[in-house]
């Protein structure tokens, strides 16, 4: 273990039965359907790329890049587009693709701006679901874990783009980004 992981949450174990769970899922309900998957860079490369490989059925896959975070640990509540779709996705059926939903600011914008595109159907999946950070409202189809209020890192999830690499979640010590 990383010697500034307080704890880890989720082992690499935990986690492939999850998203295999998860990918089941998906499978199910969208057989048949015109399915393309979006994630959300940089945290969700991991995730969407595991989960990628449970999914039996055909799909397409982009992403997208997003920011209200810059280099801070908390949202400006300002979401910009860095990296926007090279595919269309009128008529189609989407799912984002989150590794984790904290304020719910910067994903609120996001549905916004892709239902004005006109999908068939515009879902969300995340791995962590934060819901006691939560400033608005949001609907999420699929989520593999609520967790608690901590710095959540590994996985993809980064603190000042450090950690993404281990291959478990953890907890990161307090001392590292107060």
């Amino acid at each position: 273990m990383n010697k500034n992981i307080k704890e880890v949450l989720y082992n690499e174990d935990q986690l492939r039965d999850k998203i295999r769970q998860m990918g089941a899922k998906v499978s199910k309900d969208y057989y048949g359907k015109d399915l393309i998957l979006i994630g959300i860079l940089k945290g969700s490369v991991i995730f969407m790329s595991d989960l990628l490989k449970e999914i039996t059925i055909p799909c397409k896959m982009d992403f997208m890049a997003v920011s209200s975070y810059g280099n801070s640990t908390k949202t400006s509540g300002v979401v910009r587009i860095l990296k926007d779709l090279d595919f269309e996705i009128q008529g189609k059926d989407v799912l984002i693709v989150e590794d984790i939903i904290d304020s719910g600011v910067t994903l609120k914008y996001l549905m916004k701006c892709l239902s004005a595109r006109k999908p068939s159907s515009l879902e969300i999946i995340c791995l962590l679901n934060k819901p006691e950070r939560r400033k608005v409202d949001i609907d999420v189809k699929y989520v593999g874990y609520d967790v608690p209020d901590f710095f959540i890192v590994g996985f993809g999830m980064d603190y000042a783009e450090r950690y993404r690499n281990l291959p478990y979640i953890g907890i990161l010590k307090d001392e590292i980004y107060k």
